[in-house]
C-alpha cells in the first residue's frame, strides 16, 4: 500500500511539473504570420531631438511587396558611449502630449507571450510581437542600422499585429527609455487614397531640415518633446515647404519604402529626411 501511494505521489507531482513547464513555455502563445498586408502601406517614427540628448534616428515600416509581413529600416545615431547593448520596441500605447516615454506602456504584445523567458531569435514566432530588437538583434556602439522583414507584424488596422498608431522605443539595456517616437501614416497601401500626413496628435516631429533631391523643395519641421523617462515637455511640430516648380514631376499616390534618409510625406509634400 505504501509503494503504491508513493506511486500515485510520484505520478501526480511529474504531471504538475510538466503541466507548469508547458505554461511557461511561449509556444502556446505564437503569433501568426501576417499575409494579406496593403501593397504600398507605410508608417515612420522619427525620434525628436531634446536638449541634454543626441539620440537622433527613424524607424520605417513598410508592407513587404507580396503582402507577407513588414519591411523594417532602422537608422540611429548619438547614441550613449556606455549603457548598451541597446534595445528598441513597438510599444502598446502612443507617446503622450507630455512626450514622456513612461506614457507609452509595455511592449506590443497582442498574445500575451509575456517578457519571460526571453525571446529567442530562433523562434521569431514566439516572441512579442513588438520586440524588434529580441528578434532582429540588440547592439551596442553609437550608431545602427539594420533592415529585415518581420513576418508577425501587421499594416493591417484591424489585426492585432498593427503597430500604425502606436509607438516605438528606444532603451538602455537596463531597461531606461532614451527615446520614444509616434509613428506617422505615410501611406495606408496602393488600393486606398493616400489620408493627409501630420505628426501625430500632440506629438512634435524633431528640428530638422527636410529636403527633396527630385522634386527641388525643402521643409523645415519644427518642435519639441520629452522623450526621455520624466520628462515633461511637451510641444506641437510645424511644417512650412516651398511648392515644386511646374516642371517637378508630378507626386506619386503609391505607397513608398522609406528609410532613414529616403522619401517621405510630410504636410503633403515628397521630402528627404536628413538626421
Amino acid at each position: 500500500m505504501g509503494s503504491m501511494l508513493l506511486s500515485i505521489l510520484i505520478a501526480v507531482l511529474g504531471a504538475a511539473a510538466i503541466a507548469s513547464a508547458q505554461s511557461a513555455t511561449p509556444s502556446a502563445a505564437n503569433a501568426p504570420e501576417v499575409t494579406g498586408n496593403p501593397i504600398g502601406a507605410s508608417y515612420l517614427a522619427v525620434l525628436p531631438e531634446k536638449a541634454g540628448s543626441t539620440v537622433r534616428g527613424s524607424i520605417s515600416a513598410s508592407s513587404s511587396p507580396d503582402g507577407k509581413g513588414v519591411l523594417f529600416q532602422v537608422a540611429l545615431s548619438g547614441l550613449p558611449t556606455e549603457g548598451g547593448p541597446f534595445m528598441y520596441h513597438i510599444h502598446e500605447k502612443p507617446v503622450p502630449a507630455d512626450g514622456n516615454c513612461t506614457g507609452t506602456g509595455a511592449h506590443l504584445d497582442p498574445y500575451k507571450r509575456g517578457e519571460t523567458p526571453p525571446c529567442d531569435p530562433a523562434l521569431k514566432q514566439q516572441c512579442q510581437t513588438g520586440d524588434l530588437s529580441g528578434k532582429y538583434g540588440k547592439f551596442n556602439g553609437t550608431a545602427y542600422s539594420n533592415a529585415y522583414t518581420d513576418l508577425y507584424s501587421s499594416t493591417i488596422p484591424t489585426n492585432p499585429a498593427f503597430f500604425g498608431n502606436l509607438s516605438v522605443v528606444v532603451h538602455l539595456a537596463n531597461k531606461t527609455r532614451i527615446s520614444c517616437a509616434n509613428f506617422t501614416t505615410i501611406a495606408i497601401g496602393s488600393e486606398n487614397p493616400i489620408p493627409p500626413v501630420s505628426p501625430s496628435s500632440g506629438y512634435a516631429l524633431p528640428t530638422t531640415v527636410v529636403q527633396n533631391a527630385t522634386l527641388g523643395v525643402s521643409a523645415t519641421a519644427t518642435g519639441t518633446g520629452g522623450p526621455n523617462s520624466g520628462a515633461d515637455e511637451s510641444g506641437h511640430a510645424s511644417a512650412t515647404a516651398t511648392p515644386p516648380s511646374p516642371s517637378a514631376p508630378a507626386q506619386s499616390n503609391s505607397g513608398a519604402k522609406l528609410l532613414a534618409g529616403a522619401s517621405a510625406l510630410v504636410g503633403g509634400t515628397v521630402v528627404m529626411l536628413l538626421v
